[in-house]
C-alpha cells in the first residue's frame, strides 16, 4: 500500500469489490497516471468483476476485466491516506487515524434505469467524484 514515496494513496472499498470500487480505482489510475497509489477492496468480495462495470469503463479506455475482487484488511486501510467507501452496503470497522469518506452513489435502478444505461450513470458519477478527489490529493 503506502510506499516511501510522496505519492498520496487511496483505497476504494465497496461491498463486493466487483463494481463500484474497481471502477473508481480504474478511473483514478487512468487520471493520476502514476501520481497517486490506488487500491480497491471489498467487505464481502465477489468472485469476478461485474461485466457491465467492465464494459462501461472500457468505453472510457480503462480495462478492469481481469481484476480479481479482494477482501479489505486493516493494513490496507492503515496504509491509505484516504479510504473511500462507495455505496451504502459496505460496512467497515474504521482504523483510528485514517481518513474516511463515504460516497453514496445514486442508484439508477430505483428510477427503473437498468443495464448499460444504469452502469454509465454510475460510472459517470464515480468519475466526477474521482476527479474532485484527485484534485484535492494533488493540490500543491
Amino acid at each position: 500500500m503506502a510506499t516511501p514515496t510522496d505519492r498520496p494513496s487511496v483505497l476504494f472499498v465497496c461491498s463486493s469489490n466487483s463494481g463500484k470500487s474497481p471502477m473508481a480505482a480504474g478511473l483514478m489510475e487512468k487520471l493520476a497516471g502514476g501520481t497517486v497509489e490506488v487500491h480497491s477492496c471489498g467487505t464481502k468480495p465477489g468472485t469476478a468483476v461485474n461485466p457491465e462495470s467492465a464494459a462501461a469503463l472500457l468505453e472510457k479506455g480503462v480495462d478492469i476485466s481481469a481484476n480479481t475482487p479482494t477482501a479489505v484488511t486493516e493494513e490496507a486501510q492503515r496504509s491509505a491516506d484516504v479510504v473511500v467507501i462507495l455505496g451504502t452496503n459496505a460496512r467497515l470497522d474504521e482504523v483510528p487515524g485514517t481518513r474516511y469518506e463515504r460516497w453514496e452513489i445514486d442508484e439508477p435502478s430505483l428510477r427503473d434505469i437498468h443495464g448499460m444505461e444504469r452502469m454509465r450513470l454510475v460510472r459517470d458519477e464515480i468519475d466526477a467524484r474521482v476527479h474532485r478527489l484527485y484534485e484535492e490529493l494533488t493540490a500543491e
